[in-house]
């Protein structure tokens, strides 16, 4: 199993495998057709309540993980991703968020990691 994170805005390459938008929202800028996305499961992304209340705040960072974990393992969502991971081996998991250290994507590959 490999599973990379990649900001939708970067452009897609060979080495991405199948690519899972996992944002809530679909991103500002970018046209559906343009996205070079193979599934959008949004049900993964962060509750908005969660989301509004970690801001991106490196300091909560931690604390999110852990809430975060607890969300998708109660979710049925959680478990489709892991099963396209199981079927395709090779997956980019997509995301929007401006900062590449503290978002949910690499706090997800953290939890995928855990979870395997």
């Amino acid at each position: 199993m490999t599973v990379f994170i990649k900001r939708i805005y970067e452009p897609q390459t060979a080495q991405d495998g199948y690519r899972v938008l996992i944002d809530r929202l679909w991103p500002r800028g970018i046209k559906k057709q343009d996205a070079r996305i193979d599934e959008w499961l949004k049900e993964v992304a962060p509750s908005t309540e969660l989301r509004k209340w970690f801001n991106h705040e490196p300091e909560k960072w931690k604390a999110f993980t852990k809430r975060y974990a607890e969300e998708l393992r109660a979710s049925s969502a959680y478990q489709s991703l892991q099963s396209l991971i199981e079927q395709h081996g090779r997956v980019t998991l997509v995301y929007a968020a401006r900062d590449e250290q503290f978002n949910h994507a690499a706090a997800l590959q953290r939890i995928l990691r855990t979870d395997s």
